[in-house]
């Protein structure tokens, strides 16, 4: 891991000039994501201070502070306190590309982004269902049981969902596949955060959960695709009508 040099800040800030007026947040997030994967700067490079690169862009801090704030969501910049914020190491070059057109998410891209996510799970699943190991079983077993005893905590609930989706993800043995799936739930968070609202939802999406689980667990293809095409159907539509109720 590289340190901040005077050097490394004045590459940096030459590189990403001022941007212009408009979505002053959107414009910083774009052009940092821009250059951060242009191969230009290495992987865990010690990034300039926010006073720095606010005055680089010609924005306010608290423009760049949301921006950054945006990119570690996406895993793309990572925040140690007390040291600094550093690009991430290992970033996909395929990720960050699909990611760009996803930071400022309009009405068409969302409902493309849960499309798109909905045929990825599925796919993991299917991986899964041939690599799953009997250790992956017993995490997600865990998730299942943090659920049950959550139905009254939403947001507990949701931790632990989105726990269990990481873990089948993880399981499918496929990096990429285990990249973009979670790039598109952190763009989608808020809705997915939204889309449970009542303590029957929570029950409807357990029990979606408790299918899939076992047809994992049996190894068994078929049902996999099954349960969690059809999880996939129900938890969509969920989101869904919480994003279409925003608008």
């Amino acid at each position: 891991m590289s340190v901040e040099s005077a050097a490394s800040t004045a590459k940096i800030s030459a590189a990403l000039g001022s941007v212009g007026q408009g979505s002053v947040v959107s414009e910083v997030a774009e052009r940092l994501l821009a250059f951060f994967t242009s191969g230009d700067i290495a992987p865990g490079t010690r990034l300039p201070a926010e006073r720095t690169l606010a005055a680089s862009l010609g924005v306010g801090r608290s423009a760049v502070r949301e921006a950054l704030a945006a990119l570690e969501i996406l895993g793309i910049v990572v925040v140690r306190p007390g040291s600094g914020t550093y690009l991430r190491d290992g970033v996909s070059e395929l990720l960050p590309r699909t990611l760009s057109w996803g930071l400022m998410l309009g009405a068409p891209r969302t409902r493309e982004l849960v499309e798109l996510r909905s045929g990825l799970e599925v796919q993991a699943a299917q991986l899964a269902a041939e690599r799953i190991t009997a250790e992956a079983l017993e995490r997600m077993r865990g998730n299942l049981d943090i659920m049950a005893g959550t139905l009254d905590d939403l947001a507990a609930f949701v931790e632990a969902d989105a726990a269990f989706h990481r873990e089948i993800a993880a399981a499918s043995g496929n990096q990429v596949l285990q990249e973009l799936l979670q790039s598109i739930r952190s763009l989608l968070r808020i809705w997915v955060d939204r889309a449970l609202t009542d303590e029957g939802h929570a029950a409807a999406a357990l029990k979606e959960h408790t299918r899939i689980y076992e047809a994992l667990a049996a190894r068994d293809g078929d049902a996999v695709t099954a349960t969690m095409r059809s999880h996939m159907h129900t938890a969509s539509r969920r989101l869904l009508a919480g994003f279409d109720a925003s608008q």
